[in-house]
């Protein structure tokens, strides 16, 4: 809403008044809650104040005939601010002004007593008022949007031989490694949104057997036509397989297993199916500039990308990579959106080896940023929910699968 105000009483013995107004909501006690200052503007009695937003439930808990009081103040240094007066509205008469101007006389209470010629201390006038419906991340769950989430595992050499203790990618018969915790952690939670949980899964910088092919996206399971595993179960079997037949080797490539599921994701634009691809690595990045393009193309599609490094790097690379300080740029072009969320996974392992909790705690952060993620594609492509389906709905059609 915008509110400006006409012939407010001078207040200021040099100069004239520095009005601001304060709004409050009122409870259910008779008390009242401030719930918005506007700024102050300088030295007018007849002053016009910025548009500003405000959510409904903080300005009237939903009760459109709650009453709403604004006070009228002048501003000064010592934070002893004038009163002028105030007045009351509600919710339901402020949406009226879509249609015209509404004008409030500010009264002063004790001037009134005191003068018996007192019409008022001057008065607002609400210029324009809009209401936007803001949906939420669970709004476009409800409608049907679905998650498709993708893996990428690092299997280039530094992360060290996986049949020795010291290696990232260590097969340990008595606890998971830190590829396979973080891939667990963050697979069981999104694949409840997936409602046909089969997983592309891939790995990246290793030698394929059996020429010894070098390759930036083989699939985990072996199979180039249908790189979908059943489930994490079926991600964790296929990953653990391939640690036994591959080579670990290099360079470490993101470019193009980004590239390949922002391919599927260009494919969908009507916010029916938003892709999430979760890398892991540890943190030896060998193609920063072709990556950065990748990422700054992907902005603009539904989709968003997880990093989680594992072993004692210093991931500054993959840090500028999640844009959360600066955003990515490549070749002058910035990110449209920060889509990049990156973690190390070292700052959630629980110092009592409490696996389950450093999952928990992993998981929890590294999903944080998905829900705003994937609001601000919808925004941006004013893309609405979709009404909820009805208690028996249809199966729904197969993704588009990277």
């Amino acid at each position: 809403m915008q509110l400006c105000a006409n012939k407010l009483d001078k207040k200021d013995f040099f100069g004239k008044s520095d009005p601001f107004l304060v709004f409050y909501r009122s409870n259910e006690d008779g008390t009242f809650t401030i719930c918005h200052k506007t700024e102050v503007v300088k030295n007018t009695l007849n002053p016009v104040w910025q548009p500003f937003s405000i959510p409904v439930r903080a300005l009237c808990n939903g009760d459109y005939d709650r009453t709403v009081k604004i006070d009228v103040y002048d501003w000064d240094r010592d934070g002893s601010h004038d009163f002028i007066g105030e007045f009351t509205t509600s919710y339901r008469e402020l949406s009226k002004a879509q249609n015209q101007f509404t004008v409030y006389e500010v009264l002063n209470p004790r001037k009134k007593c005191k003068k018996k010629k007192y019409v008022n201390s001057g008065t607002v006038t609400l210029l324009s008022f809009s209401v936007d419906s803001e949906f939420t991340f669970v709004d476009y769950i409800k409608g049907g949007t679905q998650l498709n989430f993708t893996v990428a595992i690092d299997f280039t050499a530094s992360n060290g031989n996986p049949l020795q203790p010291t290696s990232l990618h260590y097969m340990s018969p008595y606890q998971l490694s830190a590829y396979a915790m973080a891939l667990k952690a963050v697979g069981e939670i999104i694949q409840d949104y997936d409602s046909d949980k089969l997983f592309p899964a891939y790995g990246f910088g290793a030698k394929l057997p059996p020429e010894g092919r070098i390759s930036h996206q083989f699939p985990l399971n072996n199979n180039d036509e249908d790189p979908n595993c059943a489930g994490i179960e079926g991600v964790l079997e296929s990953y653990f397989q391939s640690l036994r037949t591959v080579q670990l080797y290099g360079p470490t490539y993101f470019a193009p297993v980004i590239n390949q599921v922002a391919r599927a994701a260009a494919k969908i634009s009507d916010g029916s199916q938003y892709y999430v691809l979760l890398i892991i690595t540890d943190g030896v990045i060998s193609d920063m500039t072709q990556t950065k393009e990748a990422i700054v193309s992907a902005s603009s599609l539904p989709m968003s990308i997880i990093i989680v490094g594992v072993g004692p790097a210093m991931f500054e690379a993959m840090e500028e990579l999640d844009g959360d300080d600066v955003r990515v740029s490549s070749r002058g072009r910035y990110a449209e959106r920060d889509i990049v969320q990156f973690v190390p996974f070292r700052d959630y392992v629980d110092r009592s080896g409490n696996q389950v909790l450093s999952m928990a705690r992993l998981a929890k952060d590294v999903l944080a940023e998905i829900p705003e993620q994937l609001l601000s594609y919808m925004r941006t492509r004013d893309i609405q929910p979709r009404p909820p389906p009805p208690a028996n709905p249809s199966p729904t059609s197969a993704p588009e699968q990277p």
